[in-house]
């Protein structure tokens, strides 16, 4: 009688810790899948979010460009540069480093010059 019940309770452990990896395994490649997806493609404000950031940082890289007057905005690819530069030549060079941005579909150029000063 006693190695019925070892035989038992072996068995039912058995089956529990099957379950439980089962288990463990069909959670863990439903859960895997879907961050994956979020962190390849990141939602609309977060994409938007990051453009901008990009774009600032290249118009602060390039020489010619004073960024600190400039307001980026991004929705879907599409750019608007807001704000005030110090001439003329600098609203075209920004329009031309957002253009050079990996995921900037088009840019509208919103700038004015402001002379220093004013």
């Amino acid at each position: 009688m006693k190695a019925i019940k070892a035989i038992k309770l072996a068995g039912g452990a058995l089956i529990v810790a099957f379950s439980v990896s089962a288990f463990a395994q069909a959670s863990d490649t439903g859960m895997a899948s879907a961050p994956a997806m979020s962190a390849a493609q990141p939602s609309g404000k977060q994409a938007d979010r990051a453009l901008s950031k990009t774009v600032r940082k290249a118009l602060a890289k390039a020489k010619g460009v004073s960024a600190a007057g400039i307001v980026v905005r991004a929705k879907s690819g599409a750019v608007t540069l807001e704000g005030t530069v110090p001439d003329q030549s600098q609203i075209d060079k920004a329009t031309q480093v957002a253009q050079g941005v990996a995921g900037v579909s088009s840019v509208k150029n919103a700038l004015t010059v402001k002379e220093e000063g004013q």
